[in-house]
């Protein structure tokens, strides 16, 4: 087996062992040094000369532990450098996943970032966890900006819980044109890629070879998306090593924050804010989703009020919507038919979200 081929089977495992040294995972401390894979097994040295000898031991284990959630079953050799040549990444001036000040990369140089020939903005739909609704904001917001006449496209990075598919009703898989480049799926008159797009619905994506990075570097890279006025990324959640290497992988014109009320979320959603300021990503503004719910005229905040609104407030950027728990929205996801296609007032947020992101980006 080739060394890429025992990269990409290191790499995603690495990312997620934390170096106590540097706050980093050991992947972006480059704390691998040596790797190599014969007969199913796993070889790695590590450069851990200057950590203490729990400190290694708890990242070896930790390491074990994450090739084998990846799905690695051969046999794993690690042995630690020895030499103090080798020497650990500074700690990090900011708490920002090992990031050394605004505009620089992970390992504390400059970012390099490749703009997508045709595409006048891109914008990233971020949060800080799960399950506030990020999907729902991005889809929607992707139909609101169409139906101001924008040409649009909608880029899933979530890619081991793809939801494009299902909450734009488009199926099939894609195929590539002359140029070797893969040909986005549409709906709605909106250009879509999407892990989803290659695996069936009930298969599980978990990864040996291929890596989530590489993924996501093929479809900012490697998909024929034309002349767009915005590509809209579906991040994945959370603000880990995936979400920066992509954020500095290309140039962003603006972020805007998913959240709900409740304090936990608000917590995680800060997080994400200070990512984006951490690396000189415009933040366009918070959205607060599942604000409150209507019934019988009474207004009712199941999950707390205000987080979203103090947010914004505290980082001095605009609150572009406050979203109500609705089942149609609900409904729209599921079905495929996302809400800001509507002409009822369940649009109207979506709408209202895409004119201030309008105005911001091109006036």
């Amino acid at each position: 087996m080739s060394k890429n081929e025992a990269m990409a089977i290191i790499e995603p495992a690495a990312s997620r062992v934390r170096d106590p040294k540097s706050g980093r995972s050991i992947w972006m401390a480059k704390i691998i040094q040596k790797s190599s894979i014969v007969e199913e097994q796993l070889s790695v040295t590590l450069a851990l000369a200057e950590h203490t000898e729990e400190e290694q031991q708890r990242i070896v284990e930790a390491f074990r532990m994450q090739l084998g959630n990846i799905g690695w079953t051969g046999s794993v050799d690690i042995s630690i450098e020895k030499s103090n040549n080798i020497k650990t990444p500074p700690p990090p001036k900011d708490p920002v996943r090992g990031m050394s000040g605004p505009g620089m990369g992970a390992h504390g140089g400059p970012i390099k970032k490749l703009p997508i020939p045709g595409i006048k903005h891109i914008v990233a739909v971020a949060s800080g966890k799960g399950g506030v609704g990020k999907s729902t904001i991005a889809t929607n917001l992707a139909i609101a900006l169409q139906r101001q006449g924008r040409t649009i496209g909608l880029m899933d990075a979530d890619v081991y819980g793809p939801s494009l598919p299902t909450m734009m009703r488009v199926t099939g898989k894609p195929i590539a044109n002359e140029q070797n480049q893969i040909i986005p799926k549409e709906a709605y008159n909106i250009k879509c890629m999407s892990m989803g797009f290659m695996v069936e619905d009930e298969e599980p994506i978990i990864w040996r070879g291929p890596m989530v990075m590489g993924v996501i570097k093929q479809f900012f890279q490697n998909v024929a998306w034309g002349e767009l006025d915005i590509l809209i990324v579906d991040l994945p959640p959370g603000t880990g090593d995936a979400q920066l290497t992509m954020i500095q992988a290309v140039p962003i014109s603006g972020a805007v924050i998913v959240t709900t009320p409740q304090k936990i979320a608000v917590i995680d959603a800060v997080r994400g804010v200070e990512m984006f300021r951490k690396l000189d990503v415009p933040l366009l503004g918070i959205v607060e989703n599942m604000s409150h719910i209507d019934v019988g005229g009474i207004r009712a905040y199941p999950f707390g009020k205000g987080g979203g609104e103090n947010t914004a407030a505290q980082y001095a950027t605009p609150l572009l919507a406050q979203v109500p728990i609705d089942e149609g929205i609900r409904l729209g996801g599921d079905m495929g038919l996302p809400s800001a296609l509507s002409s009822d007032p369940i649009a109207n947020p979506f709408l209202d979200i895409a004119r201030q992101i309008d105005e911001m980006l091109f006036s």
